[in-house]
């Protein structure tokens, strides 16, 4: 995968992510934050502290609000370890992973990425795919910390109804393990009034 050197793509992505983890209490130094020139609308975050924008989402986010909506959530599934709750069935995975890495080498200063992307899709979406139960607790968690960052919660349902209509029949590759629904919507949509209190007293983000 190649990063994108867009400066306000970059700026974007950065300006967000840090926000959230600031509210998340994290360290944002200790974050590495990537934005790779991908069309699919996809965004991911690792247990080794990588976060992952697709230029493709870029292009679909409205405002600073959906994508903090769509990085929180990827950052909740981290901070809720659900990753480690996953691999029990490491030894097939790890099987793959050996022979992608003896195929990548060390050809590309990327290749780390690639490969922390491939093991997150083996852990999550190819053959371990997040429970119903860890993607609601993921949204909730996503919806909790970009309110308390300063991003408008009632702007987390907007982003998923965009997903669901960029998804058309097949759907685009972050659908097939963020599985998005009426269901879905409805939850966000009914939590994020609750949240207001805490988007109101926060230090609003400017990010776009």
């Amino acid at each position: 995968q190649v990063t994108s050197s867009d400066p306000e793509e970059n700026r974007k992505v950065k300006c967000v992510t840090t926000a959230l983890l600031k509210a998340m209490g994290e360290n944002p130094s200790e974050w590495e934050i990537k934005v790779f020139k991908d069309p699919t609308p996809n965004a991911f975050a690792l247990p080794g502290k990588n976060v992952g924008v697709h230029t493709g989402m870029m292009s679909l986010v409205a405002n600073q609000d959906q994508l903090a909506a769509v990085i929180g959530h990827e950052i909740g599934h981290v901070l809720a370890h659900h990753g480690n709750e996953r691999v029990s069935q490491g030894m097939l995975t790890q099987a793959g992973l050996q022979v992608a890495d003896a195929v990548l080498g060390k050809n590309s200063k990327n290749d780390k990425y690639l490969m922390a992307a491939l093991g997150m899709g083996a852990q999550v979406g190819i053959l371990l795919p997040f429970s119903r139960k860890q993607e609601t607790e993921a949204d909730r968690l996503g919806l909790e910390y970009m309110a308390k960052a300063g991003f408008d919660p009632r702007q987390a349902p907007e982003l998923w109804k965009l997903m669901k209509a960029k998804g058309g029949g097949g759907g685009p590759e972050f659908l097939s393990t963020h599985p998005s629904s009426d269901s879905r919507i409805a939850d966000l949509s009914e939590r994020a009034p609750g949240l207001m209190p805490a988007y109101e007293s926060s230090q609003k983000a400017h990010c776009f």
